[in-house]
């Protein structure tokens, strides 16, 4: 009886808990659309959040029961796009092809380093120090950590400097997160025309730093005949929804940091 008493007290509890849970599982119930589990398995499950969603499940959740855009998806593209309409049983929306770019041109042939970095071998690591390791601090640092977070392979280090394919890029933005001058930015596939640097020194400072960078002279500016450059932070931009890729800008460039596609 010593023992018979715990193992029955102790078997009772385990009972009241297994008829507590059964109970709290009907009464908390919450039904789930089906079609949000359909859509979250036609997602690549990327996770990477360029939807404007924490993840691919909220992404479908938000499709279904918030009525969000299904065009979203960058990663999935058209394919997922419509894999989601044929889902909801509607057409499928339009889906604008994306890439990444990286804003900057400094090459070892256009730069120079300022010091050797012993320490860990990462973009961020440099980046504590001095502000980087190059002449030209606003230019890519070229240590791959855009390159170690692109699960497609789609952004490789070439003569010290980050280069994007575009043919493998899904533009999920992850790069974009990592590089710590935030020189990475996601475009239409179909622009033709990219500023292929990033300083915000004045003109005479870029050029002592970088043989390839902007000097803010506004001539691109002046050039373009539908306003979609301009000249801030003494670098020049392009608004993509305004370009039309005639590249004026990149002809009148003096110093070739425009490049045409």
């Amino acid at each position: 009886m010593t023992y018979l008493i715990p193992v029955i007290i102790l078997g009772v509890c385990g009972l009241l808990a297994a008829v507590l849970l059964t109970v709290a599982a009907k009464v908390f119930y919450v039904e789930v659309d089906e079609r949000v589990e359909k859509i979250s398995s036609s997602l690549p499950q990327a996770n990477c959040g360029a939807c404007g969603f924490a993840g691919c499940a909220d992404y479908a959740d938000a499709i279904v029961n918030n009525g969000a855009p299904t065009n979203l998806c960058r990663p999935g593209g058209a394919d997922a796009a419509g894999k989601i309409a044929e889902i909801l049983g509607t057409a499928a929306a339009e889906v604008v092809p994306m890439t990444a770019v990286v804003h900057c041109n400094g090459n070892c042939e256009a730069t120079q380093t300022a010091f050797e970095f012993d320490g860990v071998q990462s973009c961020k690591a440099v980046k504590r120090f001095y502000g980087g390791n190059g002449l030209c601090k606003y230019g890519c640092i070229g240590l791959g950590d855009c390159a170690a977070v692109c699960e497609r392979d789609a952004i490789v280090i070439r003569n010290g400097l980050a280069v994007v394919l575009p043919e493998l890029c899904g533009a999920c933005g992850q790069c974009a997160e990592a590089c710590p001058n935030k020189l990475i930015s996601i475009r239409p596939k179909t622009s033709k025309v990219d500023v292929l640097c990033s300083s915000g020194a004045n003109g005479k400072q870029t050029k002592l730093s970088c043989k390839n960078g902007c000097i803010g002279c506004k001539i691109c500016e002046k050039k373009c005949p539908v306003g979609a450059i301009t000249v801030n932070d003494n670098h020049a931009s392009i608004d993509y929804t305004k370009c039309t890729g005639c590249g004026a800008c990149a002809d009148a460039c003096p110093a070739k940091a425009i490049h045409k596609n």
